[in-house]
């Protein structure tokens, strides 16, 4: 059933659900395509946990944490199970964090319940190029979740994030010893590419997954500062 369905700035979003209590499945559809559901989220929740281990391993507190793309919540709610102060969240759709403030989903109410959550209706391009104030300047990690990764876009004006000179202005608000963490449907040799020219180094973590019956490995692109 259509719990909510409303047209904003960027096009129409709808979220959807599917089944009652333990077994209820929440869909989040953009334009009349499918984002994301609940009945998988282990590599929205890696996102946040790559960033989390990065830090742990450096013994220090990951501070301040930049995620760029609401979704439903689960890459931010896993960072706020770990020792962050701040996690901003940016989101151009108007809809989904009033979504967010209103509990629409358990996951979005829990998000936007607690006190170190700082929701941001802004484009992702335009807050890192041009930060508003009462934000931190750098970062200690930016989460890139936008759309469905460089190889999917819902909005083609997304793809420059994810490109030279997009990822260079996330690098550039990065804090020494931050990291930038990028979720794609499955391994981007071009985006890889761009990561290693900022940070040699630049990994990939694979993401193996079994969905509907088919095996599907999602990635994560690493670049540490």
């Amino acid at each position: 059933m259509t719990v909510a369905r409303a047209t904003g700035s960027h096009g129409e979003v709808a979220l959807r659900r599917r089944g009652e209590g333990p077994e209820t499945v929440w869909e989040l559809i953009i334009n009349g395509a499918f984002a994301m559901d609940s009945s998988e989220t282990v590599s929205e929740r890696m996102l946040a946990r790559v960033a989390l281990s990065h830090h742990a391993r450096a013994g220090r507190s990951p501070g301040a944490v930049l995620v760029c793309g609401l979704g439903l919540g689960y890459t931010a709610m896993e960072l706020l199970r770990g020792p962050v102060d701040q996690v901003h969240v940016v989101e151009r759709e108007q809809l989904l964090v009033e979504w967010a403030e209103t509990g629409l989903t358990p996951t979005l109410a829990s998000v936007a319940g607690d006190d170190r959550t700082h929701l941001h209706v802004a484009d992702a391009a335009r807050f890192l190029a041009d930060p508003p104030d009462g934000v931190p300047g750098q970062w200690q990690a930016i989460l890139l979740d936008i759309d469905n990764g460089p190889d999917f876009l819902i909005h083609d004006d997304n793809a420059w994030l994810y490109g030279p000179a997009g990822l260079a202005t996330c690098w550039a608000r990065l804090a020494p010893g931050g990291v930038l963490a990028v979720w794609c449907q499955g391994h981007n040799a071009e985006l890889h590419a761009e990561l290693v020219r900022l940070d040699p180094g630049a990994e990939v973590v694979e993401v193996p997954i079994l969905r509907e019956g088919h095996s599907i490995d999602y990635a994560i692109h690493l670049a540490r500062k």
